[in-house]
């Protein structure tokens, strides 16, 4: 793909955004699109959305755990960027129509106190780097096609990446806890949807340890010349399967003594 081919892409899942309306599979219009091409259109929706006044709060982190590396054929987690105007808070009432196809996950959200950086970055460094660690819930969206209606392809990582990973929303829980003060491989959480439980599961599903994803955000993100920021955000990666929130759906994930997180999509 050509610089203008990603401006492009970035500027159609914009107005998708905008309008509601998805677009196409970009792999099926760029056959040729390589992971790189992938994250140079995040780079050009990052671009954009600074110029138009957006701040970055945070990082999201998908694809960490081995179910759903296996469902797409890849062996890595990916990335995307949280703004300012995807805050919830705890309880919020989500407007009908802010969202095409909103689904949510349960996370652990680390909250950053000072700067993470470099290739040789460690699990140890990453809880070092962190201020607090707080339950979450992220609020995915899809503004490209998750099945294309003529060939019946579905969308692969590459779509998934350009369209900022998926990633449309965070929802912090008001409880706080220091990085060290439990094993995050044993924090879990029931999620119900308007009363029934859809989905369980706990942080050891995440990389093995949700810090573990944090700290290979930091690489990943030194390969570019970026770094974490402190007061950042990061969703360290979801332990659960995705669930669908069309309008008048009830969330609660409960994480037990960790905390509890609500959203409702009016």
């Amino acid at each position: 793909m050509t610089p203008s081919d990603h401006a492009a892409a970035a500027a159609a899942l914009l107005s998708a955004e905008t309008t509601g309306v998805q677009i196409g599979l970009l792999t099926q219009r760029h056959p040729q699109m390589t992971m790189d091409d992938a994250y140079k259109i995040q780079t050009e929706i990052y671009r954009a959305k600074l110029a138009a006044g957006r701040r970055v709060i945070g990082w999201k982190i998908g694809l960490t755990s081995k179910a759903m590396q296996n469902a797409l054929g890849i062996d890595i987690p990916d990335s995307g960027i949280l703004f300012d105007d995807m805050a919830f808070d705890h309880g919020a009432v989500v407007p009908k129509g802010r969202f095409i196809q909103p689904r949510i996950e349960a996370e652990i959200a680390f909250v950053m106190k000072s700067a993470l950086s470099g290739t040789q970055v460690t699990r140890e460094d990453a809880l070092a780097a962190t201020d607090y660690v707080a339950p979450s819930i992220e609020i995915l969206d899809t503004r490209i096609q998750r099945v294309d209606p003529d060939t019946g392809n579905t969308r692969t990582v590459l779509d998934t990446i350009s369209d900022n990973a998926a990633n449309a929303g965070v929802v912090l829980g008001r409880e706080r806890h220091a990085p060290d003060a439990v094993d995050l491989r044993w924090i879990g959480a029931i999620v119900t949807r308007n009363g029934e439980v859809e989905e369980t599961g706990l942080g050891a599903g995440v990389l093995n340890d949700p810090a573990q994803s944090v700290a290979w955000l930091a690489r990943r993100m030194a390969q570019y010349g970026q770094s974490i920021e402190a007061g950042q955000i990061i969703l360290s990666g979801s332990f659960i399967r995705p669930v669908e929130c069309p309008s008048g759906t009830d969330i609660h994930a409960d994480f037990g003594a960790f905390g509890v997180v609500d959203l409702r999509f009016a």
